[in-house]
């Protein structure tokens, strides 16, 4: 299932999330354009290696954490997260406005990096990507507004169809198949298929949670 749009408007302009979209698209067209000798160095200079986190937490390894989420391998890889960053990002920046919003997303990215740290606490090969960050806004979307709608793409062979889901089920289904991949990966050196799925599982859980205690407050303020 591929999502296409929610039926939320927003009340106002969700300028981090314009920007955060704008940097990774600017980073992604820079490393685009250097050869693949000067990719690679770049990549293992600002991608995340967990072995070099566990083994020395330094700034250099503590920049990694930041740096990667800004970082993309493939044209799929940075339009897939672009577009749940399209859709789901804006109705989570309304709820918690710009700065707390902004705060999320580097807490959601951080917590879920360690998430792949911790699984995978030998590899050395660089992990790059904003799927963890994202990850926590699907959970904190999730929590949000349960009872949206999402406007989904469904593949059934050669036949598409175009349906509108609850994002329960959407981001639901999404989570157990991160859980499902991340149990297959146990035992092996790498994430399944080269995709940091514990990442994505440690954003989501961490993006819950966070939504789930910005609710009680608000609950709490409207007393």
């Amino acid at each position: 299932m591929i999502p296409l749009s929610d039926g939320i408007r927003t009340h106002r302009t969700p300028w981090v999330t314009y920007a955060i979209l704008v940097i990774n698209v600017g980073v992604f067209s820079y490393t685009s354009f250097l050869s693949p000798e000067n990719y690679n160095i770049f990549l293992r200079t600002y991608g995340l290696i967990p072995f070099r986190v566990m083994r020395s937490f330094d700034a250099e390894a503590i920049s990694d954490l930041f740096t990667s989420m800004f970082l993309h391998g493939s044209l799929l890889h940075l339009g897939s997260n672009m577009l749940y960053l399209w859709i789901f990002g804006d109705n989570v920046e309304d709820a918690l406005g710009p700065i707390g919003y902004a705060v999320f997303y580097l807490i959601g990215g951080l917590l879920a990096s360690f998430s792949h740290i911790f699984t995978n606490a030998t590899s050395t090969i660089p992990t790059v990507g904003a799927s963890g960050a994202i990850a926590a806004i699907l959970g904190a979307y999730l929590v949000l507004y349960p009872g949206s709608r999402v406007r989904t793409l469904i593949p059934l062979g050669f036949y598409m169809r175009i349906a509108l889901l609850p994002a329960s089920l959407v981001l639901g289904l999404w989570f157990v198949i991160q859980v499902i991949q991340g149990f297959l990966a146990v035992g092996t050196t790498t994430d399944a298929g080269g995709v940091a799925v514990w990442a994505h599982v440690g954003g989501f859980v961490v993006g819950a949670i966070l939504g789930r205690i910005f609710m009680q407050r608000d609950a709490k303020k409207s007393w």
